[in-house]
């Protein structure tokens, strides 16, 4: 793992392979780790660029508020700094998702491809009050008092059937700082790409769970239809699919760039 300041902003970053290069972006509570599982299968072919984004991990962390175009310019500063020049596929999970779709949203010359699960681009305004309360009481009192709810969410009894890796998830996850785990919700909470979606124009493929409770198939379809040309699929997984699946993953990602040409 390696070092680097982008952006104004110290990031931890790893790249592992060669070839054309796929960069993972994890989800919100997520780090770098989020991606041991799937990293090694595509690094085999691709070269992969998996890093801490600001505030998660061991990236700086984040005091005030955060803006999606910020999370958007710490990507595209972290290419230059590592002198990829050439287009990437983006792969994102949740808010990773989001920060993948904005990227490609605004800087279509940087981005082949992009691949999405359980893309968090927006929360519903009648949920908005109840889930700002919720970050309120975890900044407070920390992550570990919504950390079953989140679970139970996103990594489901159906899907703990190797006790140890959700065992070793969830230690990781509580070790999220709650300020700025606060900021990146609440940065969430006041998002919305609605009318980014339509004007995307590399191929995109958006996942969604079956077994994801916090974000059903039902609220990822729609994001999928509002891309031109966006190929919409459901797995048999939750709300953190490359770690849930990952072999189920690198085969959906490297069957849609082989497609795409990514």
């Amino acid at each position: 793992m390696n070092f680097i300041e982008a952006n104004g902003v110290s990031l931890r970053y790893a790249v592992e392979g060669e070839g054309n290069p796929v960069v993972l972006i994890h989800e919100m509570g997520g780090t770098l780790e989020s991606w041991d599982l799937l990293a090694p299968l595509l690094s085999a072919t691709r070269r992969i660029v998996r890093y801490d984004t600001r505030g998660a991990g061991f990236s700086e962390k984040i005091r005030g508020t955060l803006k999606i175009d910020t999370m958007t310019d710490d990507l595209i500063a972290l290419l230059d700094k590592l002198g990829i020049t050439e287009k990437v596929a983006l792969v994102g999970t949740a808010v990773g998702g989001a920060i993948a779709l904005h990227t490609a949203f605004r800087h279509p010359e940087r981005v082949a491809a992009t691949i999405v699960t359980s893309p968090a681009t927006s929360i519903p305004p009648a949920n908005r009050d109840a889930v700002l309360a919720r970050v309120a009481k975890f900044e407070t009192e920390g992550v570990r008092v919504v950390a079953d709810e989140t679970a139970a969410n996103g990594y489901p009894e159906e899907l703990r059937t190797d006790r140890a890796r959700f065992a070793a998830f969830r230690a990781r996850w509580l070790a999220n700082d709650p300020s700025s785990f606060a900021a990146i919700y609440r940065m969430l909470a006041h998002m919305d790409l609605a009318n980014e979606l339509p004007q995307i124009k590399c191929p995109v493929l958006v996942i969604a769970g079956a077994f994801d409770r916090g974000r059903p198939p039902s609220r990822v379809e729609p994001v999928a239809q509002a891309i031109p040309g966006a190929t919409f699929k459901v797995l048999p997984v939750g709300h953190y699919a490359g770690l849930q699946a990952p072999e189920l993953m690198a085969e959906e990602i490297e069957g849609f760039l082989e497609r795409v040409g990514g």
